[in-house]
């Protein structure tokens, strides 16, 4: 995701979408691999087969509600989920996101997508156009020192890169 742009085609879901459907619980014994053929499964069943790499998940309030497992963003990277819109997130869902590599942004009109739009989002410029409407909402500006850890693929490994010319104690 390193260009500033991000273009891709929307798969849009509705009001507080938890992590128990985003990950439901009966797969948690199963590697993230497997258990990510089962995502956002409670409310569409074949969306893990449908997903495909460059699509854009959007939702509308309170995305990520629930526990904290970080299981339930981790299986949606799993699938290709590299970016997230919506209108608000449960704050540990957004922050393991982060941590994780996936790119959240915060949207107050998501209500005006729908699915299967085609979007371009540009993450540090704050802007997301819909190409088939030909509108623009705004979102969240993503700081660049958060992208460092997104383009990194997550916090550990930004960690491990930024620290290896580091000695130990």
């Amino acid at each position: 995701m390193s260009d500033k742009i991000f273009t891709g085609n929307v798969w849009k879901y509705g009001d507080n979408i938890n992590t128990d459907i985003i990950s439901p619980p009966a797969y948690m014994e199963l590697s993230i691999k497997e258990a990510s053929r089962y995502a956002m499964s409670p409310i569409d069943t074949n969306f893990s087969q449908k997903f495909k790499k460059g699509d854009i998940l959007v939702a509308e309030n309170n995305f990520g509600s629930g526990s904290s497992r970080e299981t339930a963003p981790l299986t949606l990277r799993e699938i290709g989920v590299y970016i997230i819109i919506a209108k608000s997130f449960a704050r540990i869902f957004y922050r393991n996101s982060i941590n994780i590599g996936i790119l959240v942004l915060e949207c107050s009109e998501t209500h005006k997508i729908e699915d299967r739009d085609e979007l371009e989002v540009d993450y540090l410029g704050g802007k997301i156009k819909n190409i088939t409407k030909n509108e623009i909402y705004k979102c969240t500006k993503m700081p660049e020192h958060i992208m460092k850890i997104i383009n990194a693929k997550g916090l550990v490994p930004f960690l491990e890169e930024h620290n290896k010319d580091r000695e130990e104690y």
